[in-house]
C-alpha cells in the first residue's frame, strides 16, 4: 500500500527544471529532487541513437537462445494498450505493422533486458548518464521503451529507486498528474521531451503519461537511481 503523501513535493511545481551541459557535480544539488526534470542534449552521444531499430532488437532475440525466455524469469514485458502479450508477439508481427504503415495499428510497449548476453551487446550503445551520481545504487538491468503514437497509460511506478529515461529516438509529451491527496494544492502539466533528452522523475509519486506525435517511432532506455 502506498504511503500518503506530504503535497510539499508538487506544491507550486508546474514545469520541470531544465538543465543544460551538467557536471555530476552541479547535478549533486538536483539529484534527489522530486521535481521533474529534463537534462538537454545529454545522450545524443550514444552510438543508439544512431544504430538502435526494431529490426537490430527483433534479430538479437531471435538469434539468442532462450532470450524470450528470460522475460519469464522476472523482467517484466509492459504492453499498454497494445493488442499483444508477449515480446515474440511484437517481434512476429507484419513488416507493415512494425513500420506503422497507413491502415495499420499503433503499438507501443517495454520490457527488461534480462538476458545477460543481449544486455552485456546494448550496453555497448549506450550509458549510465554521467551527471548521475557516483555513489547511487542502479539496477542490474535496464528496460527498452518503443513504438508509435500510443505511449504509457496514466500510472505510478512501484519501484524502489528515482527514474531516469533517455530519449534516444523520436519525441515525447509527458502529462504528469499529482496523487489524489495532492490535486486540491497541485497542478497537473505536460512537458516536451526531445532525441537526446533525459527525464528525471520520481514516478512512485507523480502519475505519468507519455504520447508520441502522430506517425512518428519512438525510442527510450530507462533505469534507476538512487
Amino acid at each position: 500500500m502506498r504511503p500518503i503523501a506530504d503535497c510539499g513535493y508538487c506544491k507550486n511545481v508546474t514545469k520541470p527544471i531544465v538543465l543544460r551541459n551538467i557536471t555530476r557535480q552541479e547535478f549533486s544539488k538536483y539529484a534527489y529532487t522530486p521535481r521533474p526534470i529534463i537534462v538537454k542534449n545529454a545522450v545524443q552521444h550514444w552510438r543508439a541513437t544512431k544504430e538502435f531499430s526494431f529490426n537490430m532488437f527483433k534479430k538479437l532475440y531471435e538469434e539468442t537462445a532462450g532470450s524470450y525466455e528470460s522475460l519469464d524469469e522476472g523482467c517484466q514485458f509492459l504492453n499498454f494498450k497494445t493488442d499483444m502479450f508477449s515480446l515474440k508477439e511484437v517481434f512476429d508481427m507484419p513488416e507493415a505493422r512494425a513500420k506503422n504503415e497507413q491502415g495499420q495499428s499503433s503499438w507501443y510497449v517495454g520490457w527488461g533486458n534480462c538476458h545477460p548476453d543481449i544486455l552485456a551487446i546494448v550496453r555497448q550503445y549506450y550509458q549510465v548518464p554521467h551527471f548521475l551520481p557516483e555513489d547511487a545504487e542502479y539496477p542490474a538491468t535496464e528496460n527498452i521503451f518503443f513504438g508509435y503514437e500510443i505511449g504509457a497509460v496514466m500510472h505510478l511506478d512501484y519501484i524502489s529507486r528515482l527514474m531516469w529515461q533517455g530519449q534516444v529516438q523520436g519525441s515525447k509529451t509527458w502529462s504528469l498528474a499529482p496523487v489524489p491527496e495532492c490535486d486540491h494544492v497541485c497542478s497537473k502539466f505536460e512537458y516536451y521531451v526531445e532525441a537526446g533528452d533525459v527525464v528525471l522523475l520520481d514516478t512512485r509519486i507523480w502519475y505519468h503519461a507519455t504520447k508520441i506525435p502522430k506517425g512518428r517511432f519512438s525510442l527510450t532506455v530507462q533505469s534507476e537511481y538512487g
